[in-house]
């Protein structure tokens, strides 16, 4: 075994075609910093000797056998869409296991959204929000589209990562299925849907719950009960009922979105959808093929402006 506590006898098994592959050892002597600890374990931003950089998954409770791991893993590896960020390698062994994906420089929709309020914070303005929105839920759809069971198991603002152009990449993708969550069960995310009692029951339709509370985050930008850098958090589908149920109101939105009036009408369109995403019943819930083209239509006038600043830039 080798400083760090990881037996060498196995080696990182790399998926799909990895152009730049190094091994176990190099990861080991890699200067690694925590990027967050998550449902299923800690990740960290290793920086290996030649300068590259990726993120590596550290699980803890990994309840599936080697081979039910190798086969999901190498399943959801095959996974190719531009708003998912797929595993490109595993180390599996009795005490450690590894998932190693590509480092995504600007983080999280979670760090941009709740991390620092202060005067250094980026404000995400509506373009971003509605890129953001639409490339997670086409991304999510395509996870959908390969066959009934498939399904993400754990969507949330943390796991919505962003290029430097803050295109969406969704990640975290097939590990429901492989380990248990480590948080203790009283203090259930707020994004699980109601009828989840066992986390590895994961189910299309209670993705697109935890997707419809993600779209409230991002619209309201308060964060959901017990999401992961917010002890509290507010019940958001309650919150938002309570304060439109009168009459359609702009408090509810992020202090930073009300500067956009003219888009006021796509906003209020997307929470009403956010809102049906999250409807108690899961039948009562839209398939996530059909939230991501209501997202297009809703959001086209800005997606559009988007893409021409892209363009022109």
């Amino acid at each position: 075994a080798s400083a760090s506590g990881l037996s060498l006898e196995k080696s990182l098994v790399f998926i799909g075609n990895v152009t730049s592959k190094f091994s176990l050892d190099d990861l080991l002597r890699a200067s690694a910093e925590v990027l967050g600890k998550g449902t299923f374990g800690t990740t960290y931003k290793a920086t290996l000797e030649h300068g590259m950089s990726v993120a590596v998954k550290r699980l803890k409770d990994v309840t599936s056998s080697e081979r039910e791991f190798r086969e999901k893993i190498e399943e959801v590896g095959k996974f190719v869409h531009e708003n998912l960020v797929p595993p490109r390698g595993y180390y599996f062994s009795k005490d450690e296991k590894l998932v190693v994906y590509d480092y995504m420089p600007m983080g999280s929709l979670s760090a941009l959204l709740h991390a620092n309020n202060g005067a250094g914070r980026t404000p995400l303005n509506w373009e971003t929000r509605s890129t953001i929105a639409l490339g997670a839920a086409q991304g999510i759809a395509y996870l959908h589209s390969q066959g009934p069971t498939s399904s993400h198991g754990n969507i949330k603002s943390s796991n919505i990562l962003l290029t430097k152009s803050y295109e969406p990449r969704v990640s975290d993708f097939g590990l429901a299925y492989l380990a248990l969550p480590t948080a203790t069960p009283n203090r259930i995310s707020g994004y699980r849907a109601p009828e989840v009692t066992d986390a590895r029951k994961v189910s299309q339709k209670a993705d697109v719950y935890s997707f419809g509370i993600m779209l409230l985050e991002l619209l309201t930008g308060k964060a959901p009960t017990h999401s992961s850098l917010n002890e509290e958090g507010v019940d958001l589908p309650r919150w938002v009922q309570s304060i439109v149920q009168d009459e359609w109101n702009t408090e509810v939105f992020d202090m930073e979105l009300l500067r956009y009036q003219s888009v006021e009408e796509e906003m209020v369109n997307l929470l009403q959808l956010a809102l049906e995403c999250t409807a108690q019943y899961p039948d009562k819930r839209p398939s996530m093929d059909v939230v991501a083209s209501k997202i297009e239509k809703i959001c086209s006038p800005s997606l559009e402006k988007e893409g021409d600043k892209i363009r022109y830039d």
